[in-house]
């Protein structure tokens, strides 16, 4: 297991991705909602096996929720970075990983694939982050 560090643009808030994996092997993508785009987010969920843990300063950190309303989008609310997002899932919490907020950022695809989950219902949006979502911690 392999600690990958990162942080939002001002350092507020503190990123810990754990992966078995080694950079070459990982697979971030771009979600085709308008908050990724406009964000120019490069997601990743990195499975089961790995773990992310967010970390943030003292009213750091913001929560946004659109769409569905299952799932947080972390940001800081000194520098504006966007993170990565969580959703509470089975009394567990799951997550995505901007990898644009990782130290080892340039090391990934600046225009991996394109992903349109338009249409998705919760019940379907929930299945598909089970496989693909990482466990995750949030401390603020």
């Amino acid at each position: 297991m392999t600690t990958y560090p990162g942080s939002c643009h001002c350092g507020a808030i503190q990123i810990k991705f754990e992966s078995p994996k080694e950079p070459a092997a990982m697979r971030p993508g771009r979600c085709s909602c308008t908050f990724c785009r406009r964000h120019g987010a490069r997601t990743m969920g990195d499975g089961p096996d790995s773990s992310v843990e967010f970390r943030a300063a003292p009213g750091a950190m913001s929560r946004y929720r659109f769409g569905l309303g299952i799932t947080d989008y972390l940001v800081c609310s000194k520098c504006g970075a966007y993170v990565g997002a969580v959703m509470e899932d089975e009394g567990r919490l799951i997550a995505t990983l901007n990898v644009n907020a990782l130290d080892i950022r340039d090391t990934f695809d600046p225009a991996p694939p394109l992903h349109v989950y338009d249409g998705e219902d919760e019940q379907r949006r929930r299945s598909r982050r089970r496989k693909f979502w990482m466990p995750a911690t949030v401390i603020a």
